[in-house]
């Protein structure tokens, strides 16, 4: 009797396409995506930004060619503006013949004074301070006095260049308003004649340190490369209480903001016959 066995029957399946990672659309969706989140983040970053910043962005894209020539260092805080100002508050001002300013220059400082005030009473340390604090035009331009309290110390550490914490924004404010007009700042530092000081560091270093000092911190915040013309050193020489020069209202620095027309007179340094030159040939 034959016996009967089943043989086992072997289907094999082959698949056919697949599931799709092996493919390279997905990297194109993906980069088109990083591309979209980039330009996002920058737009918001850009508008986040002071309107100097935003207005040198444009001008990059506006004009790159210029922007190649002319450019400096960058757009961000502390690095030198990468177009150049060509006068920022509005139309190019005139100079007169005689040196003296126009009122176009002066209105243009005033209302510079008028927003710096306007800043600094938002400034919780300002009601402290606003005794400390005066603006006043002069013959030379915008007079911005900062002086030390009878009191308590002000703005620098009592008898030393370092600049308290807590008042230095009020320099930066300062800064950040004054870097938007085209003027150029001289800085300068007074000292009372209190002020003994060690053997070889007198009343002359100090104050020409303290004006550097804040030259230094409102370099980072908001003056354009240059800005600065000049900082000086006066000592006790010019008391602003002149019947009581150990006043400590004396110690101050100075920052005088000048009229365009006064800076041709100090543009170049005169430059006279050589005397000891004569004496040794005469």
């Amino acid at each position: 009797m034959a016996q009967n066995s089943e043989q086992p029957i072997i289907k094999k399946v082959i698949k056919k396409g697949g599931d799709g990672h092996h493919g390279g659309a997905w990297k194109v969706a993906f980069a088109d995506f990083m591309t979209a989140m980039m330009a996002f983040f920058l737009v918001m970053w850009l508008v986040g930004q002071k309107p100097d910043v935003r207005e040198s962005v444009a001008g990059f894209f506006q004009d790159p060619g210029k922007f190649a020539s002319q450019g400096k260092d960058g757009v961000l805080k502390g690095a030198a503006t990468p177009i150049k100002k060509q006068n920022p508050v509005g139309s190019l001002v005139k100079k007169k013949n005689d040196g003296s300013a126009s009122k176009k220059e002066k209105e243009q400082l005033e209302i510079a004074a008028k927003k710096i005030a306007a800043q600094l009473k938002k400034q919780a340390i300002f009601n402290k301070l606003k005794k400390n604090i005066q603006m006043e035009m002069t013959s030379e331009g915008l007079r911005i006095i900062l002086n030390e309290s009878e009191d308590s110390p002000a703005f620098f550490e009592p008898g030393s260049a370092k600049l308290l914490q807590k008042s230095a924004r009020i320099l930066m404010i300062i800064a950040e308003e004054l870097g938007n007009l085209e003027n150029h700042l001289v800085i300068e530092g007074h000292t009372d004649a209190s002020f003994g000081g060690r053997k070889r560091y007198s009343n002359w270093e100090l104050s020409a340190d303290r004006a550097n000092a804040a030259r230094q911190l409102m370099a980072v915040s908001g003056l354009y490369e240059g800005q600065v013309r000049e900082v000086r050193g006066f000592a006790d020489r010019f008391p602003m209480i002149v019947n009581d020069p150990n006043d400590d209202r004396n110690r101050r620095i100075t920052l005088v903001v000048l009229f365009l027309s006064q800076e041709s007179k100090q543009n170049q340094v005169e430059v006279g016959d050589d005397l000891l030159h004569k004496a040794s040939h005469g």
